[in-house]
């Protein structure tokens, strides 16, 4: 069974891609087809741009999006997934590459979706923090004794849990948390709290634009961050993709379901290899690799 998985932000680094477009002639169409969609010239922050400069919301997820697009263009007729899932953003990904949204139609909802959470940040105190070493009840039960917004936002496998909300109410649950014996506690050098209700201006808007695009029948299973099970019904897959941005991603519940119904070996399509990392920990048995381009 060929299982696919596509990373999310923070997975950017300067000089992203570059290597591959100056390999792959065609990939300059990706790029004239993205730099229309976008009005800006992604290429240059993505080949040459500051850390700064990728690590704005606006400008991370496209650039991202777009990477993990320029693998697949590569990879042509020889994609063929059982399965596929992404980590929040990629998730938009993983539509693209079941067949459910096109590349400029996957681009823009994702550009829609990295400015309006761009606003919500700028609009709220948010922030989020990793916490390691604790049971999700633990953590889970802390944060609703927590003053304030801070919620689990990312199961992203055991032991590893990342918090999120205002920035006091994080700060508060992170000592809560070390005193309950978390191995650490670490606030993360984000612009906002992710996958939190203080994102529910930016899902009201990504909301409209989902509803406004054109979704196809996937060619396979998406299991997405919302429930971890593998969704093929649009209706679907656009009210999780929509309440995505509010509710927790269930990357530990997602792999395991996916192992549950035949993975066995996973491929990362993106920059970098954090999915497999985080794979091997959920499941030491799974098999993970990138492609060799």
């Amino acid at each position: 069974m060929k299982s696919y998985v596509f990373p999310g932000q923070g997975s950017q680094f300067s000089g992203m891609c570059l290597d591959l477009y100056q390999k792959y002639r065609e990939l300059k169409e990706i790029f004239e087809k993205a730099e229309e969609v976008l009005k800006f010239n992604i290429s240059k922050i993505m080949f040459n741009g500051s850390p700064e400069e990728l690590t704005q919301t606006k400008v991370t997820q496209p650039a991202i999006f777009i990477h993990s697009m320029a693998i697949l263009s590569v990879l042509k007729d020889s994609f063929k997934p059982d399965q596929v899932a992404g980590h929040s953003l990629g998730e938009f990904s993983a539509l693209v590459a079941a067949g459910v949204l096109s590349f400029e139609d996957g681009l823009r909802l994702v550009s829609t979706r990295a400015k309006a959470m761009q606003k919500s940040c700028e609009n709220t105190n948010g922030t989020m923090a990793a916490i390691l070493g604790l049971e999700n009840d633990l953590i889970e039960n802390i944060c609703t004794k927590t003053n304030g917004i801070v919620v689990a936002a990312n199961y992203n496998c055991p032991g590893q849990v990342v918090i999120s909300g205002e920035v006091k109410a994080v700060e508060e649950a992170c000592s809560k948390l070390s005193d309950a014996g978390a191995r650490r506690t670490l606030i993360l050098p984000v612009s906002g709290a992710f996958h939190s209700p203080l994102m529910e201006d930016a899902k009201a808007e990504l909301s409209i634009a989902i509803n406004n695009s054109n979704f196809n029948e996937p060619i396979c299973p998406i299991y997405q961050n919302v429930n971890g099970i593998g969704e093929t019904s649009l209706v679907k897959i656009k009210e999780n993709l929509i309440s995505q941005l509010t509710s927790p991603v269930k990357w530990t519940h997602s792999v395991n379901q996916m192992i549950k119904d035949g993975a066995t070996d996973f491929t990362e399509i993106g920059p970098g290899k954090v999915l497999q990392g985080l794979i091997k920990k959920i499941d030491r048995s799974s098999t993970t690799s990138c492609p060799d381009l």
